[in-house]
């Protein structure tokens, strides 16, 4: 199963079943809007907290892709979740209402990939049949945690993101559906010094590039073998660093990438350098590129997701940032 250095092919057959993407209105008003399943009206989901908020998120998108198959809930063998905050407090609480066995993943923004890839292994290999993978953030929780509660008001730099508040979901299986799963590549921790919390785009676009350049040389294939290579969340700031990094590689990803952060909301939105957080990739994959791929319109895309690995104490103490992204490749096939 192991392909190159750091990438798993998955040979057996791994399949998407179903999906589910779940937003805030702000997403909603964006040029997706329309793939998203359900969208909430306001900020609060029905909620009397901004955590309850979204744990109200990370459910509505798991009740959603059970809701598309005929499938019982007590048939999932494994619960793949993750988000942003301390201790994973969306995914574990969500997890108390889920009957299957359940693993916690934390790689902040990549945190989407990270789930889908070791959810597609233990499918691969036959540990588990049926895998639920999932991830949320919410614009309100990530401000509080990571920065400052909305309420304060503080002002923020032109390389600053926002994070989306939403959830996805992937049910997979090995039953032939019309995408699969490929493969997966794993990324490095990397580190190139930056200690910016309000720049993530300059952290995270040499994880990116770096597990990019390894997928490539892993597969033994070209950007060009790829109808679009996606990025999770490195807004306007990281995209063309990423683009020049594996340029410098010896790839050129001119017309072929994309970013999930730069997708996801108009240009007159009101969000600095663009979205971010561990729903961003997961929206924008679950929903858009999943509907593309099912009307034939793409037919094989690398999604890398991008992570910073900071927390508000590190940050404090002058630490640097490093960063990891993880790559799926999903592609359309003839059932």
């Amino acid at each position: 199963m192991k392909i190159g250095k750091n990438s798993w092919q998955f040979n057996q057959g791994v399949y998407i079943q179903s999906s589910a993407t779940v937003t805030g209105p702000k997403e909603k008003q964006g040029p997706l809007g329309e793939t998203f399943d359900y969208s909430f009206e306001d900020l609060h989901c029905e909620a009397s907290t901004w955590e309850g908020a979204e744990q109200a998120l990370l459910t509505k998108s798991i009740d959603i892709c059970m809701g598309k198959t005929n499938m019982r809930e007590d048939a999932i063998d494994l619960f793949i979740s993750g988000d942003l905050l301390n201790q994973n407090v969306t995914s574990n609480y969500v997890a108390r209402n889920i009957e299957s066995p359940f693993l916690c993943v934390f790689g902040a923004c990549s945190t989407s990939m990270e789930a889908l890839a070791i959810g597609s292994s233990l499918v691969d290999s036959g540990n588990c049949k049926n895998v639920l993978a999932s991830t949320s953030s919410h614009y309100s929780t990530a401000e509080r945690q990571f920065r400052y509660p909305t309420e304060y008001g503080g002002q923020k730099p032109d390389t600053a993101t926002t994070t989306v508040t939403g959830a996805g979901t992937l049910l997979i299986n090995n039953e032939p559906s019309d995408i699969q799963i490929e493969g997966a590549t794993i990324g490095r921790v990397i580190d190139y010094g930056m200690n910016d919390p309000l720049d993530m785009g300059s952290a995270m676009a040499p994880a990116a590039a770096d597990t990019i350049v390894q997928h490539l040389k892993d597969f033994g294939r070209d950007p060009s073998d790829y109808d679009l290579i996606l990025t999770g969340d490195l807004s306007s700031v990281g995209s063309p660093i990423v683009k020049k990094m594996t340029e410098q590689s010896g790839y050129d990803m001119e017309g072929i990438h994309r970013d999930c952060g730069l997708m996801v909301y108009q240009a007159n939105q009101q969000v600095f350098s663009g979205g971010s957080g561990c729903a961003c990739s997961a929206v924008v994959t679950y929903g858009y590129i999943i509907q593309q791929l099912k009307q034939n319109k793409l037919k094989k895309v690398l999604v890398v997701a991008t992570g910073a690995l900071l927390s508000p104490t590190i940050v404090q103490q002058k630490e640097t940032i490093p960063c990891i992204a993880h790559g799926v490749v999903l592609q359309r096939v003839d059932v």
